[in-house]
Parts: structure tokens; sequence; C-alpha cells
């Protein structure tokens, strides 16, 4: 959602609209699916889309319009970091529900899928590290600092060089890890598997795998590790004040152009959640 969000208005319209078909090919690249599991995989995935539609669009859109309102102000790393904590509730739901399904889909499951997802894993993390863990720091350092005034474009439009300067002396003092970054996620997938592979083996009833899928969960979020917490919370804290650094620099023409991008979106999340469903 956060990505079609970024995209643009059409993107996000036609992305949406197409949400689960399209979460039907990224999810079966990633699991691989037998002609057996499909249609109850692809059901699921309708029905999940359908009651975030009815549910969790609006206070998508009722966010986008008071961010609107606030991003012609000057703000602080404080209320950044204050706006960061409400997306992440605003996603408990849709996780949960997520989870749910995951709980029913997952007895249907077995060995060939969690080697395909080994697999797909190994592939992915092999393209984080191409793009996030480059071997020469100055080329790492390059496209962190490309990536983030990529992101502030978006919404604002293009940077003036000062405002450049800005991002790149923040990207260069930031603590960013991306190895130990790659590191926790390769863990928590071999936790993933050991996971999936352990409720399947014991036939685990739904209470003990939705306890178990939502522990996972939680440790997505909030890492069993105190040094990779506190290393989060710092590189939270540091990317908060960068935000708000760059915000502040901004001129009124590109606050208003974020104010009319952010109101463009919530009036297509509006329509979207006036969409009556294919068949509806």
């Amino acid at each position: 959602m956060a990505l079609l969000l970024l995209t643009g208005c059409s993107a996000l319209r036609l992305g949406y609209s197409n949400g689960p078909q399209l979460a039907w090919w990224w999810l079966d690249g990633y699991v691989d699916f037998s002609s057996e599991q499909a249609p109850q995989v692809k059901a699921a995935l309708a029905q999940w889309f359908e009651w975030h539609r009815k549910t969790q669009l609006p206070e998508a859109a009722t966010l986008l319009a008071s961010a609107a309102v606030q991003v012609g102000e000057p703000t602080t790393a404080a209320a950044v970091c204050r706006w960061q904590q409400v997306l992440a509730e605003q996603l408990d739901p849709a996780v949960e529900r997520a989870l749910q399904h995951g709980a029913d889909l997952l007895p249907g499951q077995g060995e060939p899928q969690f080697r395909h997802l080994e697999q797909r894993y190994a592939k992915s993390n092999a393209e984080m590290r191409a793009d996030f863990a480059q071997a020469a720091p100055a080329e790492r350092l390059k496209a962190s600092i490309e990536r983030a005034i990529e992101r502030s474009e978006m919404l604002y439009g293009k940077l003036d060089e000062p405002q450049r300067r800005i991002i790149v002396a923040g990207v260069t003092a930031s603590p960013f890890d991306a190895d130990g970054w790659l590191a926790e996620i390769e863990r928590r997938q071999r936790e993933t598997l050991q996971t999936l592979r352990r409720l399947t083996a014991e036939k685990a009833d739904r209470d003990q795998r939705l306890t178990a899928l939502r522990a996972l969960a939680e440790g997505y979020q909030n890492s069993s590790s105190p040094t990779y917490r506190a290393y989060r919370a710092r590189l939270t804290d540091h990317n908060c004040a960068l935000a708000a650094q760059v915000h502040n620099a901004t001129t009124p023409a590109q606050r208003a152009s974020a104010r009319d991008k952010l109101k463009g979106w919530e009036a297509d999340v509006r329509s979207l959640v006036a969409q009556r469903p294919e068949g509806g």
C-alpha cells in the first residue's frame, strides 16, 4: 500500500483494483502453490482485499487528509516519529487479518513449498545485498544518497542543491548498517522456515498456528536481539530528524506540491472505498 501511494494516483487505482491478482503473483513467486492449493489461496486474497477496502481504506483516507494539512507547516523530529508510529499502528489490523488467513492456509502447505520459499529467500537476499551492501563503501553511500533523494522528490518534487546537501550530510552520518540489517532479515527468514516446518510436522491446531504466526510477525516488528533493537531505535531517531530537516528546508511551492499529491492520493483512496468489487 505504501509503495502504491508513492507511485501516484493512477498506479494506486490500478494496483489496488488488481490487488488480489498482483498479490497472488507475488505470493506464488515465493511459495509456488500447487494447483490444488491455488483456489483456496486466491479466495483468501480476495477476501482480505475486500475487507481491507471496506474497513482500512477509510482510515487511510483520513490520514492522508490530515497529512495534506500538516505538510504545509514546519515539523519536528518528534512529529515525524509520531507519524511513523501512527502508520505502523494502522498496519496492525491488516497484518492480523492476514495472519488469520495464513493460519487457515498453512495445513495445506508442505516441504515443496518450504524449499521453494527457502530458494526465493536466497534470491531476494542476493538482490538486496547488491542494492544495499555494495562492497565499495563509496558505492554503498552513493546508492543510499540516491535512494533518499528519490524518495524525497516523490513527495516534494525536484530538490535544489542546498536541499540535496542536507540529504547527503544526513545519509553520510546515518547509523544505517546494511550488513547488520541483512543479517537480521536472514535470521528472521530462518526462524520463519523453522516455525512453518515445525507447525506442519506437529499438525498444530489453528490456535497453535495463529499464535506461532503472531510471534513471527511480532519478531519482524520488534527483534528478539536487544542489540538490534537499540540499533533500530538510533536509526529511527536519526531518520526522523533528517526527514524533519529536509521538510523544513522545502519551499512553499514544494510544500504545495506535496499537499496536492497527498490530496490526490486521498481522493483516489476514497474512490476505491466507493468502488464495488467485481461481481458485486
